[in-house]
């Protein structure tokens, strides 16, 4: 199967409310060799108010911001039928599933697109850090890295290719980040072919559970507190293997003995699923989980001291306990609901709502035909939609991209809603122009003290940028 390496730039690290401004992909062969590439950069949307920081880390200056040959619009929709033309293929980056999907994902909600491209019809998903710090937990050794002031190895992109030799002086381009990625990825390919084949198999929600229900017990690898650590783990039964609500697999920490949780009543067993040390694990089957041969999980701390026969007794414990399992099941329902019932939803935006309420698929040829149609047909057509927030998302992208076609009331709507926003002195959830000069008068006293002209000059042009846009809306 093609993989597809890819990396974004932002405006923002708000998923929700931030604008990706570049992208860079590569798409590979199943054996590292490249077909074919992509990089592209659009114009920062009107009224958008950026982070000065993810500015200053992706070097993104007004010229940048204003004149790049694609509109926001055009460059999701390059990006949607490139991704689509390359697909079916494993898409994975570098942090990319916490991050770079969450993005795209909500871009495309908001661009009247569909959001899942990547882990549907056929594609899959990985994680380039997931990855990478799997092989370390497995041999910490497979590369050389810096280790930070807690004595943990520095598990960032440019720091791993500059300590194995690779230049780094491009990073934080989307396409040089790419290609970093897999650069580092191709040494773990070639040097523990076994770590990234079995990546390769966890890809998808479906392979994990298959794998889960097959396998009566295999080493789970997660990240804490800057550390990689295996887990011996076995699924609980199959028909209580998943989550409730979340529909993750649900397995058990065979450092534990299950004995001690088999009788306990449905309140206790509450209160034992959330302590610390967890007996129970999350695998989050849609999150590009590494699974591995149960013989790594046996040779590391605290299992290697635990004899294989009573970990393989304690996996058939619980693999063949359907009753115990049914009352986990039950327990997480009710834990569940309970932080549900403790959370409150009444200010949820329409961007926000992505995962609240998914987009109903008979919407989906409604969008198809929308984004085929001329400008003056696709404000007509936003009518055709039930999902009002669709006709909201519908509008705004008019307003960017050819607002002359838009009814002046339908204009000035939107304008004062961009104003709302852009002007509050409140904390919001979105970059106030407030918060973009806050942050930005930090970073200068910062560079001031370092002094570093060219950061300071950098810092001005953009603080200007963001002047002209906070008068243009204060009359609107």
């Amino acid at each position: 199967m093609n993989i597809v390496i890819w990396d974004i730039e932002t405006d923002s690290s708000n998923t929700f409310f931030g604008t990706i401004i570049e992208i860079g992909a590569i798409l590979l062969n199943e054996n590292f060799q490249e077909l074919d590439k992509l990089n592209i950069r659009c114009r920062l949307p009107e009224g958008v108010i950026p982070q000065a920081g993810a500015l200053l880390v992706n070097q993104s200056n007004v010229s940048m911001l204003t004149k790049a040959n694609y509109s926001h619009y055009q460059m999701l929709q390059e990006v949607e039928s490139t991704f689509k033309r390359w697909s079916p293929a494993v898409f994975l980056g570098y942090s990319n599933i916490n991050f770079d999907d969450e993005m795209l994902r909500k871009e495309f909600f908001k661009g009247l697109r569909q959001p899942f491209l990547t882990n549907t019809n056929g594609n899959k998903r990985q994680d380039g850090l997931n990855i990478v710090r799997a092989a370390f937990a497995v041999n910490n050794k497979i590369m050389k890295t810096e280790i930070n002031e807690k004595g943990n190895a520095v598990m960032k992109l440019e720091s791993l290719a500059r300590m194995n030799g690779i230049e780094s002086g491009g990073a934080h381009n989307a396409l040089f980040d790419a290609s970093l990625t897999k650069l580092i990825l191709e040494k773990i390919y070639k040097e523990q072919n076994i770590t990234w084949r079995s990546a390769m198999m966890t890809g998808s929600r479906e392979e994990v559970e298959n794998f889960s229900r097959k396998e009566l017990m295999f080493t789970l690898s997660e990240y804490f507190y800057g550390r990689s650590k295996l887990f011996l783990v076995t699924p609980l039964h199959p028909e209580h293997m998943l989550h409730p609500i979340y529909k993750w697999v649900q397995a058990f920490d065979l450092r534990f003995d299950p004995k001690n949780y088999f009788d306990l009543p449905l309140n206790e067993l509450k209160a034992e699923i959330q302590k610390t040390p967890k007996f129970l694990r999350t695998i989050r089957s849609n999150k590009g989980p590494v699974l591995l041969h149960p013989d790594y999980g046996c040779k590391a701390d605290p299992y290697v001291g635990i004899s294989k026969e009573i970990l393989t007794e304690r996996a058939h414990a619980i693999k063949e306990n359907k009753d115990f399992c049914g009352r986990v099941t039950l327990a997480l329902a009710e834990i569940a609901q309970e932080k549900k019932d403790s959370g409150d939803q009444s200010d949820i935006t329409p961007e926000e709502s992505i995962y609240v309420k998914f987009v109903d698929n008979k919407e989906v040829p409604k969008m198809q035909k929308w984004h085929q149609a001329n400008w003056e047909d696709k404000f007509k057509l936003l009518d055709k939609f039930e999902d009002e927030r669709l006709v909201d998302f519908g509008k705004k992208i008019i307003y960017q991209e050819a607002p002359q076609v838009l009814p002046e009331s339908v204009t000035k709507e939107i304008k004062r809603g961009i104003a709302k926003r852009i002007l509050s002195t409140n904390k919001e959830k979105w970059t106030t122009c407030s918060d973009f000069y806050t942050e930005c008068d930090h970073f200068r006293v910062q560079f001031e003290k370092d002094g570093n002209k060219e950061k300071l000059n950098f810092l001005d042009e953009i603080n200007q940028f963001v002047e002209n846009i906070q008068k243009k809306y204060e009359a609107a």
